[in-house]
């Protein structure tokens, strides 16, 4: 199998991630669970989803679709396609897969992973994380994780407009 074809194997929906959940289950695999835009991968992410994979065997991340992060970042988000988003996410060694949603949260993916352990960012408290009551209920734990500090996708954006500005 060719290397770009395992990162697209990554790329679940529907009947693929069903069959990879059961297997994954049959197997007890400690599944780790996390969200987000992912909009321009940077070094804060890489050690974010890194030290989240950490936590289990198999770490999936739902990415949110180019309509649910216009909705939720404004009309010129997404910079990347979802398509694009997945791949750059999905050719992280230890990102076992990507499940793309539409909704404004992940909610309905959540419980249809019934993840051991739901990550995101030190930013939320914990019981204010979507999911947590999912996680709780089935006696799966929901963990923060320390941001990198100085890097966000927004301050790329803004860095870029400013560059770009400043340079005419």
């Amino acid at each position: 199998m060719q290397k770009f074809e395992i990162i697209q194997r990554k790329i679940l929906q529907g009947l693929q991630l069903q069959q990879m959940l059961a297997y994954w289950h049959l197997k007890d695999f400690k599944i780790v669970f996390t969200n987000g835009c992912f909009d321009i991968l940077h070094a804060g992410h890489v050690e974010y989803l890194a030290k989240g994979a950490s936590e289990g065997d198999i770490l999936i991340i739902g990415l949110n679709s180019d309509d649910s992060v216009k909705r939720l970042k404004g009309s010129n988000r997404p910079i990347n396609s979802q398509e694009a988003r997945a791949m750059v996410l999905a050719s992280l060694s230890f990102v076992d897969a990507i499940v793309i949603f539409d909704e404004d949260t992940p909610y309905e993916l959540i419980k249809k992973v019934q993840p051991d352990i739901l990550i995101k960012g030190s930013d939320y408290k914990p019981e204010d994380i979507v999911g947590y009551d999912i996680l709780k209920a089935k006696g799966g734990e929901v963990k923060t994780i320390e941001l990198v500090p100085g890097f966000s996708t927004t301050s790329i954006e803004n860095k870029i407009i400013q560059n770009f500005i400043g340079n005419k």
